[in-house]
């Protein structure tokens, strides 16, 4: 079954992945058009699919200027900045790219856990700025053999533990329900997982389900020798508790990939040692982002020519 319509994009997207949408689509990009309000005004009803980012989105009032929409494809394992059940309700199907981009978050998640409790980022701007001669840095935390806790054991939070599992490490987790046929401890809420490891690695989908998740409470649990590393969204974490518990000591160190109001990072944490801040780059790979605006154009494609969505939201 074919689609019939153009396709409106939303936002910059990944070169190759542009121009897979020229060469074999109608697509107009929004943010060419001088008065993106008035153009849709006008032109709205021509547009049969929508293709974005999972940082942008579709905002209600985009989505309301689209009567034939049929379909959203995001660019991105996230969709939490469209509104799903508002456009489920009008009978427009979501997709997004997942599984692809999960080997490079669950690298990047290992890899901040490493940095943070070794102090290695720390430890590179002590060489820099020639402080060396006068002293070395203060002993870091062993790695190897931890407590180290998953919040949120979905394919990302899976792909991290078995990382993690080279290096000898106590895992335990908690999710929405427990998994089956994985190894580890399950604990039944986030404060209780916290309380029993060393560290703590966010790995939920963003969304107002889990905003805030990981409350105050959760990082008193955690306490003044835990760390906590964030490679899913930036509104999990109840962003003012976190910077006072880094400035205040309560929280022995960070590893933060994101953030409440992207690309501003609380000024608190850009003095703090052992802070790493990443400007959301976990799935930054030349060859995932790659693999995410191929799935992204076949989700597009073929919802254009079959009037179906490779990778629909569950």
């Amino acid at each position: 079954m074919t689609v019939d319509g153009a396709v409106l994009q939303l936002c910059p997207l990944l070169p190759s992945l542009e121009s897979a949408l020229r060469t074999h689509h109608h697509t107009v990009r929004l943010s060419d058009q001088p008065d993106p309000t008035a153009y849709l005004a006008a032109h709205g009803q021509e547009f049969a699919a929508a293709i974005t980012s999972a940082r942008i989105g579709v905002p209600d009032e985009v989505m309301d200027a689209l009567p034939r929409l049929g379909a959203i494809v995001h660019f991105g394992v996230g969709y939490e900045t469209t509104d799903v059940a508002r456009a489920r309700a009008r009978g427009i199907d979501v997709s997004n790219t997942p599984d692809v981009l999960t080997d490079c978050v669950a690298d990047l998640a290992v890899g901040g856990l490493i940095d943070v409790m070794r102090g290695l980022a720390a430890a590179d701007r002590h060489v820099r700025r020639g402080a060396w001669p006068g002293g070395g840095v203060p002993l870091a935390t062993k790695v190897s053999g931890k407590r180290i806790g998953i919040l949120g054991l979905g394919r990302i939070g899976q792909a991290i533990a078995t990382r993690l599992t080279g290096f000898g490490v106590d895992l335990a987790y908690h999710s929405r329900n427990p998994v089956e046929g994985v190894p580890y401890r399950y604990f039944g809420s986030p404060a209780a997982l916290a309380a029993e490891v060393d560290a703590l690695v966010v790995a939920v989908a963003g969304g107002g389900d889990t905003r805030g998740l990981v409350s105050a409470e959760v990082l008193d649990a955690l306490g003044p020798e835990g760390f906590l590393v964030n490679v899913s969204r930036g509104s999990v974490v109840d962003e003012p508790a976190l910077v006072k518990a880094l400035v205040d000591g309560k929280l022995a160190g960070a590893a933060l990939d994101v953030f409440v109001d992207e690309p501003h990072v609380p000024s608190p944490l850009l003095d703090l040692d052992n802070v790493l801040l990443l400007p959301h780059i976990a799935s930054a790979t030349r060859e995932t982002r790659e693999a995410m605006g191929e799935l992204a154009f076949q989700n597009l494609h073929q919802f254009l020519t079959e009037g179906t969505l490779r990778t629909p939201v569950p």
